[in-house]
């Protein structure tokens, strides 16, 4: 409310609940922006800033208490709720929105609204603003700007408070300890969509979810990169790439390890762990306050470049090779992205057309990778269906950048002990 300043309204929308199949719906998440400003667990809400206004800057509109509705479906908090419960000012039934809404639009210059994540609930803005310009000579006065909220809501969510990272932490313990559960499991012969099921459990059993999709890629599925059909055998011999996050209060962590089938790497299978996790390093070392966005990445690139051409893999000058960008054979993606209430978190990567500083609080991740397709040109038989990914989520902080999944095993020594302990 601070950065809309006075004679502005902003209005966010809760997510829509989805259906599945018939009358089977989709798990509700609720909308990040949403969440971000009132923590309201519900569907069928709008959220209302009014700065400055004297009885009440902040509203929510929402379901209405219905015992019938809540034995089939569960607790509302109602009106009275959002008020105990979550803290708003005031709270109406989402039934009277088109009665209140346009009266606290009067006398507003500017609506702070996010057009087209919600098309229906678009035109229902559109018609309160239309419906005060047309009844302007009655001395109703209809906001004249449309600016989008984007532009300061999701600056804010990149600098992540006290109690987010504390949610992130969490996320990321879950996460370990459902990677470590795989490492330990694994066995050949087994199918990727048991490994898959060890994460849901240990997710669920934290009280959190998956954040995304969960990628478990043997062999040559895990060259695949965005590979989440989890329903292959495991091979002796090959790698398996895990890239699997857990979602604790809404905020995710993203952590990737790749790992033997059978506890023992190849030498090939080892050279190329051991590069990608000697370039995730170099990027981590970018990764601090006063750096830009791009620095991490092209630490990356440079490390896995030499390492390419030192194993064979590509033929000529680094610099040259780096600006040919010859690397994309088998490094295809970007090293990191955003990461909060979103996996791939809001958060512009330039400002005014340049790389953006980090700053303290800002979250990202650290995820390098190799992928050797089988097939690919010019490559020995031996190399094929190596896909190696190593991931992990990092805090920008005031000196030396907080790895949030730091304490999960990655260096091959570590992950054969680890998988094959001693008798």
């Amino acid at each position: 409310m601070h950065c809309m300043g006075p004679g502005a309204i902003a209005i966010v929308p809760a997510a829509h609940e989805k259906f599945r199949n018939r009358d089977t719906q989709y798990p509700f998440r609720q909308d990040s922006d949403f969440h971000y400003l009132t923590g309201f667990p519900e569907p069928e809400s709008v959220a209302v800033l009014v700065p400055g206004r004297k009885p009440a800057e902040y509203i929510l509109f929402c379901r209405e208490r219905d015992a019938l509705m809540e034995t089939w479906n569960g607790r509302r908090a109602g009106p009275e709720g959002a008020v105990r419960e979550y803290r708003a000012d005031d709270a109406f039934p989402i039934g009277d929105i088109d009665d209140i809404l346009p009266g606290l639009m009067e006398r507003c210059e500017r609506v702070y609204y996010t057009m087209g994540n919600h098309p229906e609930f678009d035109t229902r803005v559109i018609g309160w603003v239309n419906s005060l310009r047309a009844h302007g000579t009655a001395g109703a006065q209809a906001p004249q700007e449309f600016v989008s909220l984007d532009h300061h809501l999701h600056d804010l969510r990149l600098y992540k408070s006290r109690a987010e990272l504390d949610a992130m932490r969490q996320a990321a313990a879950i996460s370990m300890r459902a990677h470590e559960r795989a490492m330990r499991t694994c066995r050949p012969g087994m199918n990727e969509a048991e490994l898959e099921a060890g994460f849901l459990y240990e997710f669920r059993r934290a009280g959190g979810v998956p954040a995304y999709n969960p990628i478990v890629g043997g062999g040559a599925n895990g060259c695949v990169l965005h590979y989440i059909d989890n329903n292959c055998p495991l091979k002796d011999g090959e790698l398996v790439l895990i890239d699997a996050g857990c979602e604790y209060q809404n905020y995710a962590s993203d952590v990737t390890r790749t790992f033997p089938v059978n506890g023992r790497y190849t030498a090939e299978q080892r050279a190329v762990c051991e590069l990608v996790i000697q370039a995730q390093a170099a990027a981590i070392g970018k990764m601090r306050a006063g750096r830009h966005w791009n620095e991490p990445h092209a630490a990356a690139v440079k490390v896995l470049t030499a390492g390419l051409v030192r194993l064979g893999l590509l033929k000529g000058p680094v610099a040259k090779l780096i600006r040919d960008e010859a690397y994309r054979k088998f490094y295809m993606h970007r090293t990191g992205h955003w990461l909060g209430l979103d996996v791939h978190d809001v958060g512009d990567y330039k400002v005014d057309d340049n790389w953006r500083v980090l700053e303290p609080g800002m979250v990202m991740t650290a995820e390098p990778g190799i992928y050797i397709a089988a097939g690919t040109k010019g490559v020995a038989k031996r190399w094929w269906n190596i896909g190696v990914r190593i991931e992990d989520d990092v805090l920008v902080t005031r000196g030396t950048p907080e790895i949030l999944s730091g304490a999960l095993i990655k260096q091959p020594d570590d992950v054969e002990a680890f998988m094959r302990p001693a008798a």
